[in-house]
């Protein structure tokens, strides 16, 4: 991935080697708040976090690895991407401006408007506090236990995906899940596959980022966190009822049609949320057509 012509976005926040004490509620008054995630979507209170304290100890500075610089630059072609978009009257948005979410990268465990949440529920985005947060070890385990890819636009792939989980917040496709929906949670996971190829359509016009091999990498990762991947290897069968993210297949063929078309539409969007649910728990593939 080339990000020598991206922009760096002043709206991530390196926390890696800071270290949490005390504990922090998951919501006020008894209110459930989930967390998005890329591998699935966290329930704090499920996790036993809601009041839960962090690990204690001393803090250090971040790590001199320059991966801030990287995620800055992938964050500001996203920042330019959306911003392009909400303005732009085809799409049909009801809101026209687009509000920039943060990037925190941690390790260990974090606290978030959503709660106290540690590395291995895995990236996610908080809409309590507009926030995506991510351990960058992640991508260590997504390769070498889930066999897909560590590559740079395998993990710029991820933090895209994360960040359509914020372009749906304001657009309202949050909303449309509710608690223990299965069903609308693998909708809203394919859309944000989807959204993450749309990205990489329209940062790569801007900005040239995509060499040889980047898209390859982001489909081997789409691929190995597929549910129905995951539940093979993790319990050795597949139940489609349990799927909350999309099979295999239906992740890699929602981001390559995003990747394809560049179409961010509210009528292209509506779509993931009309099409027919089989019982074998793809959405139809209607909604990956130009």
């Amino acid at each position: 991935m080339e990000l020598s012509n991206a922009p760096e976005s002043s709206n991530v926040e390196d926390r890696r080697g800071m270290k949490m004490s005390g504990g922090i509620a998951a919501g006020g008054g008894g209110i459930l708040i989930l967390i998005i995630g890329l591998l699935f979507g966290v329930d704090l209170n499920r996790l036993g976090l809601g009041g839960g304290g962090g690990g204690g100890g001393a803090s250090g500075p971040p790590p001199n690895d320059k991966y801030k610089e990287f995620a800055a630059r992938v964050v500001g072609t996203l920042e330019k991407v959306w911003q392009a978009e909400f303005a732009n009257p085809r799409n049909g948005y009801p809101v026209k401006t687009y509000e920039k979410p943060k990037l925190v990268l941690f390790s260990g465990g974090v606290r978030t408007g959503c709660g106290v949440a540690q590395s291995d529920v895995g990236p996610f985005y908080c809409p309590a506090d507009d926030t995506m947060y991510l351990d960058p070890t992640f991508f260590h385990d997504l390769e070498k236990k889930l066999g897909g890819s560590a590559a740079e636009f395998s993990q710029a792939y991820v933090i895209a995906h994360e960040n359509g989980h914020h372009v749906q917040n304001l657009l309202g496709f949050n909303k449309m899940v509710g608690r223990n929906d299965n069903e609308g949670s693998v909708r809203l996971e394919l859309q944000a596959d989807y959204l993450a190829g749309v990205w990489a359509h329209h940062g790569d016009k801007h900005f040239r980022f995509i060499q040889r091999g980047d898209i390859d990498s982001a489909i081997k990762s789409a691929r190995a966190i597929g549910d129905d991947r995951l539940q093979q290897r993790g319990a050795g069968y597949v139940n489609p009822k349990e799927f909350t993210h999309g099979t295999a297949r239906q992740r890699v063929a929602a981001f390559t049609a995003g990747y394809n078309s560049g179409d961010a539409s509210m009528k292209k969007l509506e779509m993931f949320f009309r099409a027919s649910m089989g019982r074998n728990g793809e959405i139809d593939d209607v909604v990956f057509e130009r």
